[in-house]
């Protein structure tokens, strides 16, 4: 309507201006109701051309839509084992607050705390070996010494007989023989109390290190299944839906316990859907408004800070089936991501409020540029002078939409 009336002010109303003065024609006798197109069919034609050019000016460099939400993602409130419920921290109901790292429920623990006194029992366990070990470790010094005197013992004997034998004394062979036996085998001895040694000394420098390291490791890991049953705010916001009862069975897949808002959650950015016509006008810093009906009479100045580079309705999952592109050929929209120009505009608008927006092509730069010609220069001036009029039905967006859904939507 807009866009019809300031085209009618450069085209009919000069026509009629021309009728009436220049050629004397008088509203009610020469211009009538009935001869009212033949008289000024030029003027009429003119703004009919010139509103349908006029319009699509504005919305091809200024586009807007109607398809913009403060998109926020919920937490879901999963443990991340299958249990049942034994303690809940928060209170029944809806807009609990909570800070990230508050407990909000635990799950029956006795099968993991008894897993962690297993683990603790075994590494106290493993100690009282390694006190043990040491134990034998100083009774196989003992035994060495003793082997080491009987060994000496033997061979000294051995020796007196085999010199007695040499000088011919009164001793015989098979004595002689004998005392290399027992010296052998008290040998064999005193190596078998060295081996010993050596194996306790390796069962205290290796094994049970080894084993006490593998209970503190499956000590930690039953502590963190213990922890596990303990399920805390990861961020900071509000439960939402949150039933639990102790005795109740919470499923990692099918039953949740609730829904965690997160603080900033839908207050950082709108989500707007433009139309895909718009995808060569549409660029990262572009200056944009928004008005929502959860903040109403309110402009929010808005700026492009990302422009999604697929349209998500062309989007493709491999399946058992042959896809007919029949079936995805309905359009989509460019995926626009805007953030508040300045801090604290967006504040006080409720996440997932429904709004308006527009966004405004800036030819500065362009118009700046020294090689620029005549005929660029002034449609870059109408691109950029156009924009007040979508400006100007945002505004009054803005204020009609309040009376829409209050007046006119019927409540």
């Amino acid at each position: 309507m807009l866009e019809l009336l300031l085209c009618s002010m450069l085209t009919i109303f000069p026509d009629y201006l021309f009728r009436r003065y220049a050629q004397g024609k008088r509203l009610g006798r020469e211009i009538t109701l009935y001869t009212v197109w033949y008289e000024l069919r030029w003027g009429i034609t003119a703004c009919l051309l010139l509103t349908v050019a006029l319009i699509t000016l504005i919305f091809y460099y200024h586009p807007s839509t109607k398809n913009v939400t403060a998109v926020f993602r919920t937490v879901t409130i999963l443990p991340e084992t299958t249990g049942r419920v034994a303690e809940v921290f928060v209170g029944v109901g809806v807009n609990a607050k909570v800070q990230a790292g508050d407990p909000l429920f635990r799950l029956d623990s006795s099968e993991q705390e008894a897993a962690r006194e297993t683990a603790q029992r075994r590494i106290a366990e493993i100690v009282a070996e390694t006190t043990v070990a040491q134990t034998e470790l100083a009774a196989a010094d003992g035994l060495i010494q003793q082997a080491q005197g009987a060994y000496q013992q033997a061979l000294d004997e051995l020796a007196t007989r085999q010199e007695l034998l040499r000088r011919k004394a009164d001793v015989s062979v098979r004595e002689v023989e004998r005392l290399q036996v027992v010296a052998d085998g008290r040998k064999g001895a005193l190596d078998a109390s060295v081996a010993n040694k050596r194996t306790i000394e390796t069962k205290l420098e290796s094994l049970l290190p080894a084993q006490k390291a593998s209970a503190e490791a499956a000590l930690a890991q039953a502590q963190v299944e213990l922890d596990k049953t303990l399920v805390r705010a990861g961020v900071a916001g509000t439960v939402q839906q949150f039933t639990l009862r102790p005795g109740d069975v919470v499923n990692t897949m099918i039953r949740p316990a609730g829904i965690l808002v997160p603080e900033e959650a839908g207050r950082v950015a709108l989500i707007a859907g433009f139309g895909q016509v718009g995808a060569q006008v549409m660029k990262k810093g572009m200056i944009a408004e928004a008005t929502c009906i959860g903040k109403p009479f309110t402009i929010i100045p808005m700026v492009v800070t990302e422009v999604q580079d697929v349209i998500a309705a062309g989007q493709l999952r491999p399946t058992d089936q042959l896809v007919d592109v029949r079936q995805i050929a309905q359009g989509g929209t460019l995926t626009v991501f805007l953030e508040p120009l300045y801090s604290g505009q967006q504040a006080g608008l409720p996440p997932g409020s429904s709004c308006i927006a527009n966004a405004y092509t800036n030819n500065h730069d362009a118009l700046a540029a020294k090689d620029i010609s005549t005929s660029r220069w002034l449609f870059l001036h109408v691109v950029d002078a156009v924009a007040i009029v979508h400006a100007m039905i945002l505004r009054i967006q803005a204020l009609m939409l309040p009376v829409q859904t209050l007046v006119l939507g019927g409540h």
